[in-house]
């Protein structure tokens, strides 16, 4: 590392160069870096294996719950959920009070309560968290999967943006196993409504119990549209949908 004085403040790395502010002024070192096989094999380097052992074994599952749910969030997420998601399960993963150091895992941590409760209530779209877009209680049997809204009225019980002319529920039943990415996913039909002041009972039920060996995951999405001619068009591509995680067992 050197000191340098110029008329050019430079910052960042040119070749093997690297500039860069200090407290005191402008320094210059040569461009650092650890090699990859010193990571993988120097004993110093233990924890840094094992750190990024259970970081991929986490970025890893929250590519599993993705995809597994992919049809009902292409209109659901924001552009950070890959690396909201991840942080979340990092959570979870770190419940996991059985394995060993570099080998602890999301689906051993989302065994324990304490691991389920991080991962409960995950918005996939922050942009439009479902509490603060539907504003009604709803009951879900966790047996069947089905989800009810008892005397919805979409005028008074939703945060309706600009334009939006009627409402879309879905509701998704996954059981999916983290380890071996085996996965079943039952998707109720859809109920669409005019967002008017008519009271409706709302029923979501998917057409089957999801079943397998992995743990039961339940979402509920909402989702807008504007109707121009008789025809429903998605409501700026999906920015105000919401979708959440709302039980885990």
């Amino acid at each position: 590392m050197a000191k340098y004085n110029s008329i050019f403040k430079v910052e960042g790395t040119i070749g093997d160069v690297t500039f860069y502010k200090g407290k005191d002024g402008y320094y210059v070192r040569n461009k650092g870096g650890v090699n990859k096989n010193r990571i993988l094999n120097d004993p110093n380097y233990a924890r840094t294996r094992e750190n990024l052992s259970e970081f991929g074994n986490t970025a890893t599952s929250g590519k599993h719950i993705r995809r597994a749910i992919s049809s009902l969030m292409a209109d659901a997420k924001d552009n950070r959920i890959t690396s909201r998601l991840t942080k979340v399960l990092s959570k979870v993963k770190n419940e996991d009070l059985t394995s060993a150091r570099g080998q602890r895992n999301v689906a051993n941590g989302l065994s324990t309560a304490l691991g389920k409760a991080w991962l409960k209530g995950f918005n996939f779209n922050t942009n439009a968290k479902l509490e603060s877009v539907l504003l009604a209680e709803y009951s879900l049997d966790t047996s069947s999967g089905e989800i009810i809204i008892t005397d919805f009225t979409p005028n008074q019980q939703l945060m309706v943006p600009d334009g939006a002319t009627h409402i879309s529920f879905s509701s998704a039943f996954l059981n999916l196993d983290l380890e071996t990415n085996t996965k079943d996913l039952q998707i109720s039909p859809v109920v669409n409504l005019p967002i008017n002041g008519t009271p409706t009972t709302v029923t979501l039920t998917p057409p089957t119990p999801a079943t397998g060996s992995g743990q039961n995951f339940f979402f509920l999405k909402v989702a807008f549209f504007q109707e121009i001619n008789s025809v429903q068009y998605p409501l700026r591509n999906g920015t105000f949908n919401a979708l959440q995680l709302i039980e885990i067992i």
